[in-house]
């Protein structure tokens, strides 16, 4: 399958009977055999160029509509509506999930709907942080827009890695009389980033470690000059809520700033001579962890993917702070709460050090539940003394073998530690962890034996 391939059998098909067309009419229409298309309304071949430049010219069809089912995030998308908890007895993997969206996109389409209605009602409407996250999602976290304005912008500019925020800096004063002044926290006070247009000065807080602090100079060269494209890119969003809006809108401008500081094709193919060497790539960049987490799940660029990895935030108890899939089609992130047995937990004990494990997860379609994460201990912006927030980086353990950080290690699914999806939804038995029996399990009581957890169960 060719990188950018595009599978659309249903969309063309739902156009031909629209049309009131036979296979044979519209193949001599498209000038290709009618056998072609009946494999291409199978999703047997993906759409040509040629294919979709006659489509458009024989029936002034919009090609955008082509990827509808984009708008629920494709097959990720729908694969993690029915993940959830409510459906887990089901067991609906991303197959099953694959031929739904074939066979019936619109039918796939209106389950999406009522499901997103359903978590309105039960209050996501209330909660701009998953709208956000849900059109985060619906783009896979890739705006090609804003990354290519990024990458010329910093072309303009001439960024090296040694004095990109010299050259952010020189930016700001010269083309919008902006000058960089850092000031004492107790003049700042909470705020790490302050704009006073007054005083024509970005105020940045003495409390900022270097990569941060180049990250805010990056956030404000965003905010001047791809304001405007930020602002349209979020105003198409679906939100209710004008909170959501604004997340969203900030996420886009970290977005930017992170597009500027490691710049797509420069970035891309240091990650790809470094083996994506995690450390190498935050000294190169002046990135911090936490910054090069987000990048690398961003990189989706038709004809110019890097490894499909996803980003995920936690605290000490286990709660979820950001969660990004990209392009990796995860399923992990979908529980409310996380495996203690994952090393994400752990690296809050060793901070600062890259902790690298293979997982195999229980409750995830088979295929896609053996993965390969590493975990890292991150401080909150500013902040001093203990670590406060784990990193957690994960790719499909078949193609970690040419990760840096995968070197001499084993990625055979026997030799992953099992993990679960939080206690709730895990059918591990045996487990010391376990602090919850399995949603929906029967539990079995024996009065003379006692294992060496407190709960016995049986799947139904």
């Amino acid at each position: 399958m060719s990188e950018g391939a595009l599978f659309a059998g249903p969309a063309l098909r739902r156009l031909r009977k629209r049309e009131g067309l036979t296979q044979a009419a519209m193949a001599g229409r498209l000038d290709i055999s009618p056998s072609y298309l009946n494999l291409i309304e199978r999703n047997r071949r993906p759409l040509t160029a040629r294919v979709i430049v006659q489509v458009v010219e024989q029936f002034d069809f919009d090609p955008r509509s082509l990827r509808e089912d984009e708008a629920i995030g494709g097959v990720d998308g729908l694969a993690r509506r029915l993940a959830d908890e409510r459906f887990a007895e089901l067991g609906i993997g991303r197959e099953e999930a694959a031929e739904f969206l074939a066979a019936a996109p619109n039918a796939a389409a209106a389950f999406a709907r009522l499901f997103d209605n359903a978590g309105e009602v039960r209050g996501a409407a209330d909660d701009p942080l998953k709208a956000s996250r849900r059109e985060i999602e619906r783009w896979r976290n890739h705006f090609a827009d804003l990354d290519t304005a990024a990458e010329e912008l910093a072309d303009e500019m001439r960024l090296s890695r040694a004095d990109a925020g010299q050259a952010m800096a020189e930016r700001l004063r010269e083309r919008h009389q902006l000058a960089i002044r850092i000031l004492p926290r107790e003049v700042m006070g909470e705020a790490v980033r302050r704009l006073d247009l007054h005083a024509r000065q970005l105020q940045l807080s003495e409390m900022l470690d270097p990569a941060s602090r180049t990250f805010n100079v990056a956030i404000q060269l965003a905010q001047l000059e791809q304001g405007e494209a930020i602002a349209n890119t979020a105003a198409g969003g679906q939100f209710a809520d004008e909170a959501a809006r604004k997340l969203f809108e900030r996420h886009l401008t970290a977005y930017c700033a992170a597009a500027l500081i490691m710049p797509y094709g420069r970035f891309l193919r240091a990650c790809e001579a470094t083996g994506y060497d995690l450390p190498v790539l935050m000294r190169r960049f002046g990135a911090s962890f936490e910054q090069l987490g987000h990048r690398l799940t961003t990189l989706q660029r038709v004809g110019q993917r890097g490894l499909p990895f996803f980003m995920a935030r936690i605290d000490r108890a286990g709660q979820f702070s950001k969660r990004f899939a990209g392009a990796s089609g995860t399923t992990l992130l979908e529980s409310e709460a996380s495996c203690p047995l994952w090393a994400a937990h752990r690296a809050f004990e060793l901070p600062g050090a890259i902790q690298v494990q293979p997982v195999a997860v229980d409750g995830l379609d088979s295929g896609r539940d053996h993965w390969l994460t590493l975990a890292r201990t991150v401080e909150g912006t500013g902040a001093t003394g203990e670590a406060r927030f784990c990193v957690v980086l994960g790719i499909e353990a078949q193609m970690a073998e040419q990760l840096a950080q995968a070197r001499g290690m084993s990625l055979r699914r026997e030799d992953a530690q099992p993990i679960g999806l939080g206690c709730a939804r895990c059918h591990r038995r045996n487990c010391r962890q376990r602090s919850l029996p399995p949603a929906g399990a029967a539990l079995h009581f024996d009065r003379t034996a006692r294992g060496m957890t407190p709960f016995e169960f049986g799947r139904e």
